[in-house]
């Protein structure tokens, strides 16, 4: 999975933290939530603006970025 058309950093959003497609939600708030037991499904219900290619591209960006 490319990860790099759908994980964005801005200087001036969430303090520069990796987001996803421009919007407010972070890297780290999805692999949070799937830490803690969401399922990908669970994640996309309660976030209806994010998209399934969204969770496999920050799986991807961790995978990368932790390697």
């Amino acid at each position: 999975m490319e990860y790099k058309d759908r994980i964005t950093l801005e200087a001036g959003k969430r303090s520069g933290q990796p987001c996803i497609r421009g919007l407010r939600m972070t890297v780290a708030d999805v692999l949070s939530y799937l830490a803690a037991g969401m399922s990908n499904q669970e994640v996309l219900e309660a976030f209806p603006y994010l998209e399934e290619e969204d969770i496999l591209a920050v799986l991807a960006y961790a995978a990368q970025e932790c390697a």
